[in-house]
């Protein structure tokens, strides 16, 4: 009897019921901040939240209904994050650098989007993507148009077609004393997210209230953050919903300083002016960071925590970074588990401390997500030797519900029980995973396997090379060998014979690349390397390599 009692007292589990508790216990606390006049505490924001989903709510958007939103990181995004599922609705944060192409194509996937909240740097890109979803006699969504709190319609120089709403008008309209509507099953979506395409077409990610609201929790968790934390906005917000920042930061009454652009000054500048203790984002935050100019750094009142999650830049600009005051953290998930699920400190050493990092020991995973390295046919742990190559998988609280609309590479990501990665890793002694490669990137040469994240740390630590990629060549007689794609800084010089010489100092034989192609790397719209994109044109000749 007593069970049945506490089953019928629990609730779902969902993030938007964080707001409400912070109007209540940190009402007068600031919540957001931006530029020089905008600034609410967490009573402003409750209320604006519930007035914004009443709107959504009397526009007839309803339960599984999406709104999309094609915003960067300004308070209205993060209002979003928590009025449209107040309103039953689900979320998909959209990236703002998508091609006009890959934007209409995701909003027609996206057929029960009724809405999109559009910032007016975007507007152009929304209207054009309207365009082509109403040439292949689709309805296009309506627009919510965001303006920033001093701008007026007028300036915009394209007009604006009829029926657009104003973000402003549309929350001051609503209805103070709505009644949240909060889910009644806690594995309903709350969020659909769209991988980078770095692998190829973007997917939509689902996520669900209960795994948002804990890895909301585990976050708070996994980064060290106390009450009231202040977090500068560096991580882009339609990445895994800020890795699920968005709500943890209403969890503790923390203060979110939200940045339109992302730049050196700007950081330093906020962790200068609101004491800022917490930022992440892509590696390339790191490059900003170490590459400022001295007259834009200002000393730091206190250290730094900043997490990024990714293929890491060359030592000295981790070394850099930590000697300006921040404390360096690496992340390492993806969209499908809501964002880094392992996180292991970085601490200043040496290079081969670097390589070790990077290459060793990933850390432990949070409280809510189990993982293991497994042969992928026959489901087995590998052994803790240090050696046995198996693919990385998870199983856990806070995992996608599905991909939105593919059934097919739900049950491939999930087949035999356990979420599929497709990253290639070794078990070390001590029970630490030794993350070796992506299962299609893997190369084998001379009989042994070559991690081209192993080679490409070497090549980015060469002085002369920004960036650098290693894919599989096929020879003549179909033998496969590491192909190095290289690009160098501005200024500077180097034939193929240096990049192999430096690869040979730092590599055993079977790992040196044998070609080397000087080009410009192609990137997703999130700066990821798209390797499928190289290997294509490397196939059809449109890259020309060359041999030592």
């Amino acid at each position: 009897m007593r069970e049945n009692q506490l089953v019928q007292c629990s609730v779902p589990l969902s993030p938007i019921t964080f707001l409400a508790r912070a109007a209540t216990d940190y009402g007068d606390k600031v919540s957001i901040i931006y530029n020089d006049h905008v600034r609410f505490s967490w009573r402003e924001t409750h209320e604006r939240c519930v007035k914004l989903a009443s709107s959504l709510f009397n526009l007839g958007i309803s339960h599984g209904d999406i709104v999309a939103a094609l915003v960067p990181n300004i308070p209205a995004l993060y209002e979003l994050h928590f009025s449209v599922p107040m309103a039953g609705a689900i979320l998909s944060a959209l990236n703002t650098k998508l091609d006009v192409t890959t934007l209409a194509l995701i909003l027609e996937q996206l057929e029960f989007c009724k809405v999109i909240f559009v910032d007016y740097q975007f507007i152009d890109s929304a209207l054009k993507a309207s365009e082509i979803i109403s040439q292949r006699k689709c309805k296009p969504p309506l627009i919510v148009l965001i303006l920033d709190y001093d701008q007026k319609p007028s300036f915009l120089v394209k007009d604006i077609p009829p029926g657009t709403l104003n973000y402003n008008e549309l929350l001051e309209n609503g209805e103070p004393d709505f009644e949240t509507l909060i889910p009644s099953n806690e594995y309903n979506p709350i969020s659909v997210n769209y991988t980078s395409g770095s692998t190829g077409t973007p997917k939509g990610v689902v996520y669900s209230h209960r795994g948002a609201y804990l890895n909301s929790l585990a976050a708070i968790s996994r980064f060290d953050m106390k009450p009231m934390p202040v977090f500068l906005w560096t991580v882009d917000m339609f990445r895994c919903n800020g890795w699920c920042f968005t709500w943890a930061m209403s969890a503790l009454g923390g203060t979110n300083i939200c940045l339109r652009n992302v730049t050196a000054k700007d950081i330093f500048d906020a962790i200068h002016l609101h004491k800022v203790t917490h930022l992440c984002g892509a590696p390339t935050l790191l490059e900003i960071i170490a590459d400022s100019l001295p007259s834009d750094q200002r000393p730091l009142p206190l250290r730094v925590n900043v997490t990024v999650a990714g293929v890491l830049p060359p030592f000295p600009v981790l070394n850099k970074v930590s000697e300006l005051g921040f404390d360096v953290s690496i992340g390492y998930g993806m969209t499908e588990a809501l964002g880094p699920v392992i996180l292991r400190r970085w601490k200043p050493n040496s290079d081969d401390e670097y390589t070790k990092l990077n290459y060793g020991e990933q850390g432990l995973p949070d409280l809510m997500m189990e993982e293991d390295v497994k042969d992928p046919k026959t489901m087995k742990s590998t052994p803790h030797d240090g050696k046995t190559i198996g693919e990385i998988m998870f199983k856990g609280n806070t995992l996608m519900l599905e991909y939105f609309k593919n059934s097919q590479a739900t049950e491939e990501a999930f087949r035999g029980g356990w979420y599929r990665t497709g990253d290639l890793a070794v078990r070390q002694p001590n029970g630490s995973i030794n993350l070796k490669d992506r299962a299609k990137d893997i190369i084998y040469s001379k009989g042994e396997a070559v991690s081209s994240l192993e080679v490409e740390a070497v090549l980015l630590n060469h002085p002369n090379v920004l960036k650098a990629a290693v894919v599989r060549r096929y020879d003549e007689c179909l033998v496969e060998s590491p192909c190095a794609i290289v690009t160098l800084k501005d200024g500077c010089s180097a034939t193929v014979e240096d990049i192999i010489k430096f690869c040979e100092d730092h590599l055993a034989t079977h790992m040196v690349p044998k070609n080397v192609i000087f080009e410009d790397l192609p990137v997703s719209s999130t700066g990821k390397v798209q390797k499928f994109l190289i290997r294509e044109k490397i196939e059809s000749n449109e890259w020309c390599d060359e041999t030592q």
